[in-house]
């Protein structure tokens, strides 16, 4: 369910959306409602961010990778008395960056297993496309 909502913006501010809008194939209202959903999110989660990406916007920590690979790294490590601990100390992501990721993903898990899964599925197809392959052309 959803409500309506009125709002007075600034014209140059309401302009600059409408362009941004219009630039990405959205209406206006989708832009301002993406906004504020993302907005409310890194309110709540302040390391987290939002990219854009050939399989759509996802949730990535602020200078670091996507929160769905710090979760799927954290899943990879298996049964480990600390996972975030063992993760932090190749030095690829530091503490306090997995500790956000692995918050935003107990506040969105759904989300967060589905790019997962997306992977996951991706990488395999790709991998049985390369074998299948044979290395060299007939003839």
């Amino acid at each position: 369910m959803s409500v309506n909502v009125s709002v007075r913006l600034d014209e140059r501010l309401a302009e600059r959306l409408r362009l941004r809008a219009r630039a990405a194939g959205e209406s206006l209202s989708d832009r301002l409602r993406r906004y504020a959903e993302e907005g409310a999110r890194r309110d709540e989660h302040p390391l987290i961010t939002f990219r854009d990406g050939p399989t759509g916007r996802r949730a990535g920590i602020i200078g670091g990778p996507d929160v769905w690979e710090v979760a799927m790294w954290i899943d990879d490590l298996g049964p480990v008395e600390d996972p975030a601990a063992e993760l932090a100390s190749d030095g690829t992501v530091n503490r306090p960056h997995i500790d956000a990721a692995l918050a935003y993903r107990s506040a969105y898990p759904d989300e967060i297993q589905a790019r997962i899964d997306l992977h996951r599925s991706e990488t395999d197809l790709a991998d049985r496309t390369v074998f299948l392959k044979p290395l060299y052309p007939p003839g």
